[in-house]
């Protein structure tokens, strides 16, 4: 079997995941993971599909029919995925929300050598304070040498100087 990562945006309109859905299984892939959302009028996902090797090309093409809908990119994924770090842990922001946060929190994971697994942000009206406030859900793994001791006194320290709450759950 051969994975496929695929990309895809559009203008958002019923029926856009089930177009790739139905190219997807007439091809005999498999729908293996996904994250798709609505984002400012736009479609967006990323969905990891298996397919036979031998059927892959013939996959790759028919997505590509589907411009003018959707715009369809196909990256090869890792024939054994990735391997799994030796932990796992998930940090929760919340916040004012600023220009900047992410980037700060990522660089400091960056820094670190501490590899983002799955990362969803928005931000929302703050209910009494006014304003909008930022949360993110960040699901990183460490890698050897990086101890949960170090990571935490640094996002600590971040945590004080950009003026968010970050917690750690293992």
């Amino acid at each position: 079997m051969t994975t496929l990562v695929l990309t895809i945006v559009g203008d958002d309109r019923a029926g856009l995941v089930s177009s790739v859905a139905d190219i997807i299984d007439a091809h005999g892939g498999n729908w293996e993971n996904s994250e798709l959302a609505e984002l400012a009028g736009a479609f967006a996902g990323i969905v990891e599909v298996s397919v036979a090797a031998d059927r892959a090309d013939a996959l790759r093409g028919a997505l590509e029919g589907l411009a003018g809908t959707l715009a369809v990119t196909v990256h090869l994924g890792s024939p054994e995925g990735t391997a799994s770090a030796p932990h796992s842990v998930t940090l929760d922001v919340i916040g004012n929300d600023r220009s900047g946060i992410v980037r700060e929190i990522t660089s400091a994971l960056s820094a670190r050598g501490v590899s983002i697994e799955r990362m969803s942000t928005q931000t929302t009206d703050a209910a009494m304070a006014g304003g909008r406030l930022f949360e993110a859900s960040i699901t990183v793994t460490l890698v050897a040498g990086v101890e949960i001791d170090d990571l935490v006194t640094e996002l600590e320290r971040l945590a004080a100087e950009i003026q968010v709450d970050v917690s750690l759950a293992d």
